[in-house]
């Protein structure tokens, strides 16, 4: 299963579901389940993401079992 930081650096970078989606082109039910693991995000979401973020993707996603970077 996929892990991820994103609600961690939304909350951190104060931006909500919604507007997280509209800055990377996807909607608040697209991030909200991202959040959850309900969803793996295609390359290029994840690379969008890693950009408003600032942070490599590595350091945003990673695999159960390893540790983030």
């Amino acid at each position: 299963m996929l892990q991820n930081r994103v609600k961690e650096l939304r909350a951190r970078y104060g931006f909500s579901q919604g507007e997280l989606g509209e800055r990377v082109g996807v909607t608040r039910q697209t991030i909200a389940f991202i959040e959850k693991g309900e969803f793996s995000p295609s390359v290029t979401l994840a690379l969008k993401l890693a950009r408003e973020f600032e942070v490599k993707v590595d350091e945003l996603f990673w695999l159960e079992g390893e540790k983030p970077s």
